[in-house]
């Protein structure tokens, strides 16, 4: 059943006006504002850039120092009604090693005053895949076996918005490829996902918008494709690999679209340009002029990492 405060298709989960945070002379987070639909959204940027900050304002665990912030169309503080909606999973890895991996998402579940907290608890645990090892005490599991039943426990009830500070930690290229399939599962079942991290290939395959923050404030947000293609300032590099690399870079650095080319071997040479759609037409026509057979041509850096590689240093 929906909430009467549930946002609709047109309304945001997470709404943050011109929000700020100051410890004393330091300035974490600073005026910062975005909004947040259903679906997949990445919070990225390094250490130090305040994401962890804003996350703990997001979910009421902070006060701004100015601003505001909806969470479901309601303040995220002192309100318990709202925290039955939203599932929280923080970057600190505490569990309680004493309790197995059963216990610990029951007692979440037993705080959220589920109705029926066994299936809920083995919902949850299926859904990470540990049912196997629910029975064990959590001082044995992995790392990455701990932040999975955690993600368990941010779960369990069912919650309309999720948000998930750093969850890939520790977790290996199997365990993110099964993260990965829930989280889509999830969004598809209309939930709103905020997911902090690091593992900028892992957000750039998962995420619809990407929130991307340098230095406590907001450098850019939306798609990073998008994102990508508005940095004009920013030059591209595409590799090109042919059957003779000296040929082709001879007739490519008189195009108007190449600011230079670095031949890298016999075959492979990289181009630096502005205008990649423009570099990308003549390639084949410079081809089949000069008789080339062309193999390959690929943009080495419309990454994700490469977009906030280009603001950080901005």
């Amino acid at each position: 059943m929906t909430n009467a405060d549930t946002p609709t298709a047109h309304e945001p989960s997470i709404d943050v006006q011109n929000v700020s945070k100051w410890f004393g002379n330091v300035v974490a987070v600073n005026d910062i504002s975005f909004q947040v639909l259903p679906g997949i959204t990445g919070l990225v940027g390094s250490n130090g850039a305040g994401k962890t900050t804003l996350l703990r304002m997001i979910t009421g665990l902070a006060k701004p120092s100015e601003g505001s912030i909806r969470i479901l169309g309601q303040p995220p503080r002192s309100s318990p009604d709202l925290y039955r909606r939203v599932g929280v999973m923080t970057e600190q890895e505490a569990v309680y090693d004493v309790l197995t991996g059963r216990e610990f998402v029951a007692l979440a579940a037993e705080m959220h005053e589920l109705s029926d907290v066994d299936a809920a608890v083995g919902l949850a645990i299926e859904r990470v895949g540990l049912s196997d090892v629910a029975g064990r005490t959590l001082g044995t599991y992995s790392r990455g076996m701990r932040q999975r039943m955690r993600l368990a426990v941010a779960l369990v009830n069912e919650p309309e918005l999720l948000v998930l500070d750093e969850p890939l930690s520790g977790t290996d290229p199997r365990q993110r490829l099964e993260f990965e399939q829930l989280m889509l599962e999830q969004a598809a079942e209309g939930r709103t996902i905020l997911i902090s991290s690091h593992v900028l290939d892992e957000v750039e395959t998962l995420a619809d918008n990407i929130l991307l923050m340098v230095a406590g404030k907001l450098a850019a947000s939306g798609d990073f494709h998008a994102i990508r293609a508005k940095l004009d300032e920013q030059p591209y590099n595409v590799r090109v690999v042919s059957s003779n690399a000296r040929a082709m870079a001879a007739a490519l650095i008189s195009l108007e679209a190449v600011d230079s080319v670095n031949v890298v071997d016999q075959d492979a040479l990289v181009v630096l340009s502005r205008n990649v759609e423009a570099l990308q037409r003549s390639i084949p026509q410079i081809a089949k002029e000069q008789s080339i057979r062309l193999l390959r041509v690929e943009p080495l850096d419309e990454s994700l990492e490469s977009v906030f590689g280009y603001l950080a240093e901005a």
